[in-house]
């Protein structure tokens, strides 16, 4: 018997058997694995064309695991509570096992309870002046008509951001942790879901060298808990070192501190990276767009902020900087929409297709903020951030933090505009990101500034159609 959906990636869910297991796809576990590491948009696309929006792959460290697309179902694995928990491997084989993206059931909520405050809310308009710092700092260095790479200057403004919100001042071991971490997460980065082996490895083995970089960052993390500890005025730091030290696990005890350890590790590469990334595709984006562009431009000088919010939520759904969340199967079995999936299979999420979908999205190649403007997506078809109780914590720090970057840039350079084809995507083991470095050459505007933030005149949208030739 064929299966509606199978046949059908539209099918009515209703129509499918109850307890049927979702479609199975036919290849070599190796080809599966290597289709959906290298090659997964086209792969994942192909399948769903033929197998529909749930179907089951194959690949290697993570098994047996169901892929998921419908839009109803997906709603079903955000809402299935404790049937489901971490996917395995997950996040925390790289940062550590006392994080939040480690832990499950009452540990994981106490945990996003505590540290959700300072992402959240109040907290992140007094971490506005210092992300303009942080911006102004690095744009001064711009070369002008010059074409350039944003990538890394992005992931420097976004990592000085980080640390600072964490550590809430620059310290003596700043500038060593930076290193340490970039070198960590070079690494790291492609190492992130690959378990590590039962046998002991040497130390210039890939663990190894992972394991003498964490030795590092550890030591300083300590040394800075130590100092932490002896402030006087710790009680009244808001920064998230000083409230993991203040703060009381379930049971009464504090937190560790290979623990808080883990957790700084945690906010410091899930951060910056998943930022980064959005940044960067942020202004690929707009460089081949100059009539959004010429919007921003015209909003930014009036004061404005709503089509610069519609853009940045459309380039987030354009470009998904996380294609997958994954969850895994805790009871005996979970059934989805008449699909019956057992214990222990992992659940892929797919972020990408829902963004991509023309039933939610029509004509979604188009790049088209206005989308966003005035308007809420449907629930649970806008997941640049996943969604449930293991939503990214630092979904609204994120797109606050791309907001006033965004704002900063275009308050005080120009950013010419071309026809050139959109860069391709490049995958970097947490977050992809444009192949070429988000491209873009600028020119200076005239600017004066007053209290660190650029006060541009309001020379309106004609001044941004610059085009290279």
């Amino acid at each position: 018997m064929t299966c509606p959906a199978t046949s059908n990636p539209s099918a009515d869910l209703s129509q499918t058997p109850d307890g049927a297991s979702p479609p199975k796809v036919r290849l070599p576990k190796l080809v599966q694995g290597i289709g959906f590491a290298f090659f997964q948009h086209h792969m994942v696309g192909k399948w769903i064309k033929r197998y529909g929006r749930i179907f089951e792959i194959n690949i290697p460290f993570f098994g047996r695991t169901v892929v998921v697309a419908d839009p109803a179902l997906v709603k079903g694995v955000w809402t299935a509570g404790a049937q489901l928990i971490n996917i395995e491997p997950n996040f925390g084989n790289l940062v550590g096992t006392g994080t939040v993206v480690a832990l499950d059931d009452q540990p994981h909520r106490d945990r996003r309870r505590l540290l959700a405050p300072p992402l959240h809310g109040q907290a992140l308009k007094g971490y506005e002046q210092m992300i303009v710092d942080e911006a102004l700092r690095e744009i001064a260095k711009w070369p002008e008509n010059k074409e350039f790479r944003t990538l890394e200057p992005m992931n420097r403004i976004t990592l000085n951001v980080i640390l600072r919100t964490i550590f809430g001042a620059e310290e003596p071991e700043s500038e060593e942790f930076r290193e340490i971490v970039r070198s960590f997460l070079k690494l790291g980065s492609i190492m992130a879901y690959v378990p590590r082996p039962p046998f002991r490895t040497g130390r210039y083995s890939p663990w190894g060298k992972l394991d003498q970089a964490r030795a590092s960052i550890n030591r300083i993390v300590f040394t800075l808990i130590e100092r932490a500890e002896a402030d006087p005025t710790l009680d009244e730091r808001n920064d998230i070192l000083a409230l993991l030290l203040r703060s009381r696990r379930y049971d009464g005890t504090a937190i560790p501190r290979m623990d808080i350890s883990d957790e700084l590790l945690t906010l410091v590469v899930a951060g910056h990276e998943s930022s980064t990334a959005a940044l960067s595709w942020l202004f690929e984006r707009l460089r081949r767009h100059p009539d959004v562009l010429a919007e921003l431009v015209r909003e930014v000088d009036e004061g404005g902020s709503e089509f610069r919010r519609a853009t940045i939520a459309e380039s987030l759904r354009a470009r998904t900087v996380l294609d997958a969340v994954g969850r895994r199967v805790r009871g005996q079995n979970f059934d989805l929409g008449g699909w019956r999936i057992p214990r222990g299979r992992n659940i892929f999420v797919y972020l990408a297709d829902l963004h991509k979908n023309p039933d939610i999205y029509p004509d979604p190649e188009r790049f088209d903020p206005n989308r966003f403007l005035g308007t809420k997506p449907a629930p649970l078809t806008w997941l640049p951030f996943g969604a449930g109780s293991r939503r990214c914590l630092g979904a609204e720090f994120i797109s606050a933090e791309m907001d006033i970057i965004l704002r900063t840039v275009l308050q005080n350079v120009h950013i010419h505009t071309d026809a050139e084809p959109g860069e391709k995507m490049r995958f970097r083991g947490v977050a992809r990101t444009p192949k070429l470095g988000g491209l873009i050459t600028i020119h200076r505007r005239q600017t004066s500034t007053a209290g660190g933030i650029a006060n541009t005149p309001k020379l309106g949208a004609r001044a941004v159609v610059d085009r290279r030739m």
